[in-house]
């Protein structure tokens, strides 16, 4: 086991190369000049030449790309060109934001999700798996944005039992913490399960008509066993699949959610540094979001030796 995660940590390495090369290639071939965006429309040329200097935009793209790529090697990802802050300290202002987000939505999803799917394959074909599917359906073809609005209009606005916005740093009172980062945790928690459940349920369904199943239920073993030893566990390898995968689209949600909330994560820092062209900030947030999806892909298949012993490394 520790050879296999020391080998694909060693994978990593090229991977996260490429996804380097790949941004700071679109970033830098896009159109548009942030020297012109940071000096304003009534500068003059000498002064948007001067910036550029500054910047050093004004270097050929290969000593640019050798300047960022050592600026990565030794984990300084430079300054902000609008604010002047250290990249590095605005990552780790906005990290608990989007963390307790992304880990509360995460939990509500796999909450809902893996008991509905479950009833939905239990109840196969009846009013139940009906209304679960309707569900599931729902929750991933209606946008983000149009559900947080509704959420917004109906939790924080009619009837004011959420907060509209902001966010309560976990120091400073862990009850509004909680309460304020509840609704829109329980909007990511309904479109991260609509995916968790369809495969829940799909996989459940395959699995119950195995012989051990039906072997199970010949020796009376109860229902509640039979569905949750038997069925759940052996179906447990495609579900923790889907649920990592599904980290691609919860990062999406925690964008648009921490938008429609006024949540101070990275999500917004992202949205503002895309609208402002800060390169420093776009590059090292695309290493971040690689980095992660590389960390919880490494954390799936650890998972699958727990989850099913026949599984070796």
């Amino acid at each position: 086991m520790q050879r296999y995660i020391i080998k694909r940590l060693l994978a990593a390495i090229p991977t996260m190369i490429i996804v380097g090369v790949v941004v700071f290639g679109a970033i830098h071939l896009a159109p548009g000049d942030p020297a012109s965006v940071i000096v304003g429309d009534e500068a003059t040329p000498e002064m948007v030449e001067k910036m550029r200097e500054d910047m050093g935009l004004n270097k050929p793209i290969i000593v640019q790309f050798g300047i960022y790529i050592r600026q990565i090697a030794t984990f300084q990802l430079g300054e902000s060109v609008f604010s002047g802050h250290k990249v590095s300290s605005l990552l780790t202002q906005r990290l608990q934001p989007t963390l307790s987000l992304a880990g509360m939505g995460l939990t509500m999803a796999i909450l809902i999700a893996v008991p509905l799917g479950v009833l939905a394959a239990w109840k196969f074909n009846t009013w139940i798996d009906r209304v679960v599917m309707i569900f599931a359906l729902v929750g991933y073809a209606v946008p983000y944005f149009f559900l947080g609005y509704m959420l917004l209009w109906a939790f924080a606005v009619s009837i004011e039992i959420f907060p509209a916005g902001g966010y309560t740093y976990f120091g400073e009172d862990i009850g509004q913490w909680l309460h304020g980062l509840l609704l829109p945790a329980i909007l990511l928690g309904i479109t991260g399960a609509a995916l968790i459940t369809r495969m829940t349920r799909a996989t459940m369904l395959e699995v119950l008509k195995e012989d051990y199943v039906r072997t199970a239920r010949a020796k009376g073993v109860a229902e509640k066993v039979v569905l949750l030893r038997h069925a759940l566990r052996n179906a447990a390898n495609p579900i923790l699949t889907i649920i990592g995968f599904s980290i691609a689209g919860l990062i999406t949600g925690v964008v648009i959610t921490e938008t429609v909330f006024a949540i101070p994560g990275i999500g917004r820092l992202i949205v503002d540094a895309i609208a402002q062209r800060d390169y420093p900030i776009i590059q090292s947030l695309a290493l971040v979001v690689a980095a992660v999806y590389v960390l919880v892909n490494l954390i799936i298949d650890v998972m699958y030796v727990y989850v099913d012993p026949r599984i070796r490394y």
